[in-house]
């Protein structure tokens, strides 16, 4: 479904958004999402009639109870991340359950004013074209050490995982999964997100970790890494 777009061209320059905090997409990566405010119903029936794109992006400071400022004046993140509705359910009390799909970063250039409650803006995507091409960068990363330090940072905190399914994993969908899922606060999933390049965001990842790893982390939880 994402092989329709190939270039940062097919890609529009004005996109609604989801301001978010604590969340980012990355490409190939999905995002699960629980929505319930009536601005976002809206946004996500509005554009399931037409492209199916959303921008996830941050806000700078706090997002409030729900995550997600109030204000449409609040201060965005510079990088976002446009992703494609690939599962949605209407739920019986209103709600939607949705999973996003990363198509590519933007960046956040100006806010567009419209009518309706949510928020859209221009984005430039001509910076982020290589996150149109599945694998880019694979060649680069470290994945001995990506993994030695994930089966440390789960044995840390006693968690189990899926070694045979993550040895099938590329290395691409590896790192964005984990960079998405990862428990790091709002500052530093922005550092794996804006990173460059797949080699540099797989060595933020395991930066974070180690830190974590060194410091004691949080209690372990116990349970299993899906």
């Amino acid at each position: 479904m994402l092989r329709r777009y190939q270039a940062v061209t097919d890609l529009p320059g004005q996109i609604s958004i989801f301001p978010l905090a604590g969340a980012i997409l990355l490409p190939r990566a999905s995002l699960p999402l629980n929505i319930f405010e009536p601005r976002y119903l809206q946004l996500f029936d509005d554009i399931m009639s037409g492209s199916r794109l959303v921008g996830i992006i941050q806000p700078v400071g706090e997002g409030g109870p729900t995550g997600s400022p109030q204000e449409r004046s609040a201060e965005l993140r510079e990088i976002g991340c446009a992703g494609r509705v690939t599962t949605y359910q209407e739920q019986d009390d209103g709600r939607l359950t949705i999973v996003l799909t990363g198509v590519a970063r933007f960046r956040f250039l100006r806010e567009v004013s419209t009518a309706y409650p949510y928020r859209s803006v221009d984005a430039d995507f001509s910076a982020f074209a290589g996150d149109l091409e599945p694998g880019n960068g694979e060649g680069d990363v470290d994945r001995e050490r990506l993994l030695d330090t994930l089966k440390r940072y789960l044995n840390q905190r006693n968690l189990k995982a899926d070694w045979n399914s993550i040895a099938r994993t590329g290395s691409e969908a590896l790192i964005n999964w984990l960079s998405v899922a990862s428990p790091f606060g709002p500052g530093e999933k922005q550092a794996l997100l804006e990173a460059p390049t797949l080699k540099e965001r797989a060595e933020a990842l395991m930066t974070l970790a180690e830190m974590e790893l060194a410091s004691g982390g949080s209690e372990p939880q116990g349970g299993r890494l899906q």
